[in-house]
């Protein structure tokens, strides 16, 4: 690898290993406690999926635009989603929904036995490929479609990752879900009339002998899941 590449996925000044190092000590003080996470997210060098005017920001815990009105999700509630689909198991084959900059994919596939990860706008799906190439990452798989129908011809899934908000879990994803499988996903509450948005939580689903449980995690703010590719 030369050493132009060598430079851009180690960093400097503000997108250092330093910079990483503590960010993960902060996930830690925020509560993360599986090793793996920390790892995981220590591993994956984020500033590689924001432009780079906002290089120096990658390592704040916040989200950042990333064009289509999209955002990469803060790192704490990619260590939160990720931890509470660990707990107890291994994640096993995982499906992602919502690419974007590919930052939650890379993520996952450090922790996974094999990842698919559906995104539905074209140019978000080019730009996490390129953005994922340095890293040769072997076990995860894009894929350019509506990620309300899940990916059916590699289904059933030990876990499911959603990075969008929906008022509900959709069919296809909780058929596609593996029995004792897991998924996570923000769910919004909408007003009765107007359709306005009153608040989102994070909701860990699991798929069990007699059917399908859900646990309210922490509340979050993410963009809206839509139908259909752009």
């Amino acid at each position: 690898m030369n050493g132009a590449r060598m430079k851009s996925l180690a960093g400097i000044g503000m997108t250092s290993e330093r910079t990483r190092v503590r960010m993960v000590e902060r996930l830690r003080q925020q509560g993360i406690e599986n090793e793996q996470v920390l790892a995981a997210m220590g591993t994956v060098p984020r500033h590689l999926f924001v432009d780079d005017a906002l290089a120096h920001r990658a390592y704040e815990d916040s989200s950042l635009p990333i064009n289509f009105g999209q955002t990469i999700s803060q790192p704490f509630v990619v260590a939160k989603m990720i931890e509470a689909l660990l707990r107890g198991r291994a994640l096993g084959r995982v499906l992602e929904i919502g690419t974007g900059c590919g930052y939650q994919a890379a993520v996952l596939a450090q922790l996974a036995h094999e990842v698919y990860s559906v995104e539905r706008i074209r140019e978000l799906h080019e730009r996490a490929r390129a953005n994922l190439r340095a890293l040769r990452l072997h076990n995860l798989r894009l894929v350019h479609g509506d990620g309300n129908l899940g990916l059916e011809k590699a289904a059933p899934f030990d876990s499911i990752v959603v990075a969008a908000a929906a008022p509900q879990a959709p069919q296809a994803l909780l058929r596609q879900l593996a029995p004792g499988g897991r998924m996570i996903l923000p769910l919004r509450r909408d007003a009765a009339k107007g359709g306005a948005s009153t608040g989102q939580r994070l909701v860990l689903v699991e798929r069990g002998t007699r059917g399908y449980t859900e646990t309210a995690l922490e509340a979050v703010r993410f963009v809206p899941l839509q139908s259909g590719k752009a």
